[in-house]
C-alpha cells in the first residue's frame, strides 16, 4: 500500500463521522460504528471519535442508564466546519444540538431517529441499493405561510435498484419517528400541515397567480415529485400502535377529497417491524386504508 493511502481514508472517515454527526444531530458510538464503518473493529471507530474529540469537533455525553452509553454530537467548531464543506451547503444544522443540556433532553427521540435511519442504511446495503449516510437529512425546513413550516424528523434519499447503476429510480421520503410522546390527535394533525405543504404557493411580490399562470408550489423547487411521508411508530404496544393507525386514518379521512392522498403515499409502520423484517417487507399501513400490508416502495395500485 501507499505509505499516503491509509491516511487519505483515516482522514475521509473521520470527515464522513464529522458529517454524519452534522446531520443526524447525535449518535452512540455502536450507531457511529454501524453507519461509517461495520466492516471493521468498532475500537476503530472510537479511536476516530476520540481523535475528533481530541480536534474539537464533536463532543459526547454518558447516559446514566446500564452500560453507561455515550452518546456523540457536533460542536459548534465541528458544525461550523462541516456546513462548509460542498456535500452540506444548504442545509440549517440545529443551534441546540451542540449543547450537552439539550442532546441529554433529546437524547431519546433523536437516537431512534438515528437507528430509523440505520434500519434503511443496512437494508440498502443488504438489497445491493444505494442509501449513503449523508442521504439522511435531519429536520429539513418547509415553509407552508404565516410564519409556520413542516419540519420532518428527517428527509430520506433512496436509490432502487444496483447501487453501482444508473438505472433505478430515485425515491424521497419525509420521515416521522413517533415516540408515543405526543397524542394520537397530534400525531394525526401532521398530516394537515403536509398537506398544506403539498398545495402552498409562497405569494411573489407584484404578481398574482391566473388560471394561464398559476402559481409553482414551493415543494417543486425542490423535489421533481412530492415525498412520501413514513411514520414510524415506536414506544408503545400493540394497542397502543392500532391507535395511533386509527388517529392517522380518522385524520386522512378529514383531507378528503383531496389530490394529496391520491399523488402521496402516506404509510405507517412500527420501530419494531422493521427491526425485524426490514423496511422494505410488506409492514407498512397506508393511513387512507390500514387493512393493507405493503412496502414502503409502494405506489397505490403499483410500486415506484
Amino acid at each position: 500500500m501507499h505509505p499516503g493511502v491509509g491516511a487519505v481514508g483515516r482522514r475521509a472517515r473521520q470527515r464522513l463521522a464529522l458529517g454524519v454527526l452534522t446531520q443526524y444531530r447525535m449518535a452512540t458510538t455502536e450507531q457511529m460504528h454501524r453507519v461509517i464503518a461495520p466492516e471493521v473493529r468498532i475500537e476503530q471507530t472510537r479511536r476516530r471519535l476520540a481523535r475528533l474529540r481530541a480536534e474539537g469537533l464533536v463532543d459526547r455525553i454518558t447516559l446514566p442508564q446500564a452500560g453507561r452509553i455515550r452518546v456523540w454530537f457536533p460542536t459548534p467548531y465541528g458544525v461550523q466546519l462541516a456546513s462548509e464543506w460542498p456535500e452540506m451547503r444548504g442545509r440549517r444544522p440545529s443551534r441546540a444540538v451542540s449543547d450537552p443540556t439539550a442532546v441529554r433532553l433529546k437524547a431519546g427521540h433523536t437516537l431512534t431517529v438515528t437507528e430509523t435511519a440505520l434500519v434503511f442504511l443496512e437494508d440498502a446495503r443488504r438489497r445491493g441499493e444505494l442509501c449513503q449516510p449523508l442521504d439522511w437529512i435531519s429536520e429539513v425546513h418547509h415553509p407552508i405561510g404565516s410564519g409556520e413550516a413542516v419540519i420532518p424528523d428527517a428527509l430520506m434519499y433512496y436509490r432502487r435498484g444496483p447501487s453501482d447503476g444508473a438505472n433505478g429510480s430515485l425515491l424521497r421520503a419525509f420521515v416521522e419517528v413517533d415516540r408515543a410522546t405526543m397524542g394520537p390527535e397530534r400525531l394525526a394533525a401532521k398530516l394537515t400541515s403536509y398537506e398544506r405543504l403539498y398545495h402552498y404557493v409562497p405569494a411573489v411580490p407584484g404578481r398574482r397567480p391566473t388560471l394561464q399562470e398559476p402559481g409553482l408550489e414551493e415543494w417543486r423547487r425542490r423535489y421533481p415529485l412530492f415525498p412520501r411521508v413514513l411514520f414510524v411508530l415506536d414506544g408503545t404496544g400493540p394497542a397502543g400502535v392500532e391507535n395511533r393507525i386509527s388517529a392517522l386514518r380518522a385524520g386522512a379521512g378529514l383531507l378528503a377529497p383531496s389530490r394529496f392522498l391520491n399523488d402521496v403515499p402516506v404509510l405507517a409502520a412500527p420501530l419494531a417491524d422493521l427491526l425485524h423484517h426490514g423496511p422494505s417487507a410488506p409492514v407498512w399501513r397506508p393511513v387512507h386504508d390500514p387493512g393493507q400490508r405493503v412496502p414502503w416502495t409502494w405506489r397505490g395500485n403499483q410500486q415506484a
